[in-house]
């Protein structure tokens, strides 16, 4: 099995007999015996049900997707949805996704978006289809459709004749619209849904085929590399190119205003020139206004928009008894993704840019590079190619636009770009800074009255969304394009303001949010955007007020989490770690949180053990528990290893990264500058996961962000009596509190 991506759509069009359809259902992505005539949105702009299926001639299957896969078992999960609903063996699929000149559009692959919208929309049209086809039996044998079964395609009618899906294609006449009239199979009949099927890529990675972008090499390819400014707002001034145009291998040198790059027959040659070239050039330097230390000061003294995004007040009562109030601070962080990005384009004759990219955003992307070359959108095409994770916006687009930009200017041969591991993580969009203040009024007991949590962040999306100006380089062109001005979205979802409200149900709670426009380092989306900042504010503030309380903390949740699914979470998290029956060891202690991403996608509650040095502040987790509801489960295993890799991302966030920078620029600029977590540093995860047959299919990418960090958090307060409120928990900041503790 694999994704097929060497064929093309005239290709496909020209196997014998294929037939096609598309559909989808509702957003909401419900599980149901009876399908819902709305068509969702990702699909009202494709209703033709030839978007998203074909059945081939060769007895095979094309499942066609917007979505993408990230390393996130995506693709499988789907193929098993749309193999159950066909009742075909999964390995008659061949798949291709996020391919835009063969597609549906559907969008972004982020947000913990795939399985609520793509598998439902995927379960739904097979489902369709399928009926479809047995209709067409059924006239073709001329026996009634009851009675009949399928088996791997094969259609047999009660009198024991039989007819397969290939041949009841005769061309065209199948194609139509979505009508929304079909019903699901039951659940008791599904051969791949809930079973932990191996992904369908990794064949490809262990027997080392080249899989990701990084690996490609088309015949005829050569190599380019770009030259990065000092600093955002530096200027080129002027730069000799001769020397560099005389260097060996060297096809061409670009410069565009103060966008420079070189085009060459090697990569050490093209590595080679860049770096001449950036030291031949000079530029007039504007410095940053701030830098690390200063950040948290200016984020709540920029201008801001202030939103109140949930007031309920509390009906009467009597007044609090005890005002308790605390400050979280997270700072920028990067995706960090170990291999750089980069992207190979190439300029047909035709006068189409070809783009093979990681991006998360191919249509959108490519419709910003079309606005960068000042083509039309339908010249740019681009294909969705693996590369290494990163989960999120990281700087996948701005590979895949340097390549076109160098393309452009060597017709009719095919470029590829790598990023520097330099350039990456001093360009890259970065995870934003963030300061949250939370405030609870109190009675007597302790519980909670009034619960006020008030936000400053920058941005938290920046994605290409079809504008040149989002693109790095589209800031640097002579003809510079403006950076559109970020929003910060809407309910449910909002972007710094992502799982600001708690889902306690409080007497009384507030959530206010300063959204400041003004980017001092670049930002845009990172796992879980601010979801990861406001849950460890949240979690860690509720376990403060259990311990003030003289509460468990688990105890303390339950009396205000009223949602059955989110009790029942937290309870088999606890259960599982032996949370009732711990026994504390000298310099341990054990912390839990929890959160339901979005508060509507996949809920998530994690325990920790740690272990923390007095003599050094340097926090070890001995173990985790992580236990998760993601709905009716496809794939228990890649939501384990999501949930389980979450984890890990998330407690190397909150022990070791921080990007550093001053006002000449961004200081963390390698693995030294900028550590992350290491293999040993690991500990052993034990996942517990819950199935909710019938339920809708929820979104679990990036739901253990959160609740990590204020569990690790609160673990240590637990081992040490020192409550640490600012990200990352580095061993020098630890030591300082613990300090203050004694």
């Amino acid at each position: 099995m694999n994704f097929s991506p060497s064929i093309n759509r005239r290709q496909l069009m020209q196997t014998a007999g294929l037939l096609a359809f598309a559909f989808v259902i509702p957003p909401d992505g419900a599980f149901a015996a009876e399908a819902s005539a709305k068509l969702s949105s990702d699909l009202k702009d494709n209703p033709k049900l030839s978007a998203w299926l074909h059945i081939n001639a060769d007895q095979s299957v094309t499942l066609m997707i917007g979505k993408v896969e990230l390393g996130q078992g995506v693709v499988t999960a789907i193929a098993q949805v749309c193999a159950d609903e066909l009742v075909i063996d999964i390995d008659r699929l061949k798949i291709i996704s996020g391919d835009t000149a063969r597609v549906p559009n559907e969008g972004v692959t982020a947000g913990s978006q795939s399985m609520p919208n793509c598998a439902p929309a995927v379960q739904q049209a097979s489902a369709e289809v399928r009926e479809i086809l047995l209709a067409l039996a059924a006239t073709k044998l001329g026996q009634p459709m009851d009675g009949m079964k399928i088996d791997d395609g094969t259609i047999t009618a009660a009198n024991g004749k039989s007819v397969t899906y290939w041949d009841l294609v005769s061309g065209k006449e199948l194609e139509r619209e979505a009508t929304g009239a079909a019903k699901l199979r039951p659940i008791s009949d599904h051969r791949y849904i809930g079973k932990s099927i191996a992904r369908l890529d990794i064949p490809g990675m262990v027997t080392g085929a080249a899989v990701y972008v990084q690996d490609m090499k088309p015949k005829g390819t050569v190599f380019g590399s770009v030259v990065r400014p000092p600093t955002y707002g530096a200027k080129l001034i002027d730069v000799d190119t001769a020397t560099v145009k005389k260097m060996p291998g060297v096809i061409k040198v670009v410069r565009d205003g103060s966008f420079l790059g070189v085009v060459a027959e090697r990569q050490e040659q093209a590595t080679a020139a860049s770096a001449a070239l950036g030291k031949a050039a000079k530029w007039n330097v504007k410095k940053l206004p701030i830098g690390t230390e200063g950040v948290f000061d200016w984020l709540t003294s920029a201008k801001s928009d202030h939103k109140e995004i949930f007031s309920r007040p509390r009906d009467g009562g009597t007044s609090a008894a005890k005002v308790i109030e605390a400050t979280y601070l997270r700072p920028y962080q990067m995706h960090g993704a170990i291999g750089t990005s980069a992207a190979i384009a190439q300029l047909g004759e035709d006068g189409v840019m070809t783009i093979h990219t990681h991006s998360q955003s191919v249509f959108d992307t490519g419709d910003a590079i079309a606005e960068l070359l000042g083509i039309d959108k339908a010249k740019v095409h681009c294909i969705h190619t693996p590369g290494s994770g990163c989960y999120g916006h990281n700087m996948a687009d701005d590979a895949a636009a340097d390549a076109a930009l160098l393309a452009a200017a060597v017709p009719g041969k095919s470029v590829k770009l790598q990023y520097t591991r330099a350039q990456e993580h001093q360009w890259e969009p970065y995870g934003s800074a963030m300061v949250i203040k939370t405030k609870a009024g109190v009675d007597a007991s302790g519980n909670v009255l009034d619960w006020n949590l008030e936000l400053w962040s920058t941005p938290h999306g920046t994605r290409p969304a079809g504008k040149a100006g989002n693109l790095l380089s589209g800031l640097y062109l002579t003809k510079a394009f403006e950076r559109p001005l970020p929003d910060n979205g809407g309910p449910p979802n909002y972007s710094a303001d992502r799982n600001a409200i708690a889902l306690y149900e409080f007497p009384g709670q507030r959530v206010v949010t300063h959204f400041v426009t003004e980017m001092p380092l670049r930002v845009s989306s990172t796992r879980s955007l601010g979801a990861y900042a406001n849950i460890f504010a949240i979690e860690s503030f509720i376990d403060e007020l259990a311990h003030l309380a003289g509460a468990d903390p688990v105890e303390y949740r339950l009396r205000f989490l009223k949602d059955e699914r989110a009790r029942d979470v937290l309870s088999k998290c606890a259960e599982k770690f032996g949370w009732n029956t711990y026994e504390r060891k000298k310099n341990r202690g054990h912390g839990i949180a929890f959160g339901r991403y979005k508060n509507y996608a996949a809920l998530v509650a994690v325990a920790v053990e740690v272990e923390v040095s007095p003599r050094n502040g340097r926090v070890h987790v001995v173990r985790a528990v992580v236990a998760n509801d993601s709905g009716h489960m496809i794939n228990p295993d890649g939501i384990a290893n999501q949930i389980e890799g979450g984890f890990i991302q998330s407690l190397s966030w909150t022990l070791k990264e921080e990007v550093k920078f001053d006002d000449t620029g961004v200081l963390s600029n390698d693995w030294k500058s900028y550590p992350i977590i290491t293999f040993s540093e690991v500990p052993h995860v034990d996942v517990v996961l819950i199935d909710r047959p019938g339920e809708p299919y929820l979104g679990t990418g990036e739901a253990a962000q959160g609740p990590t960090s204020a569990a690790v958090a609160n673990a240590v307060f637990d081992a040490t009596g020192a409550r640490l409120r600012r990200l990352p928990f580095t061993p020098d900041r630890v030591k300082a509190e613990l300090d203050k503790a004694t």
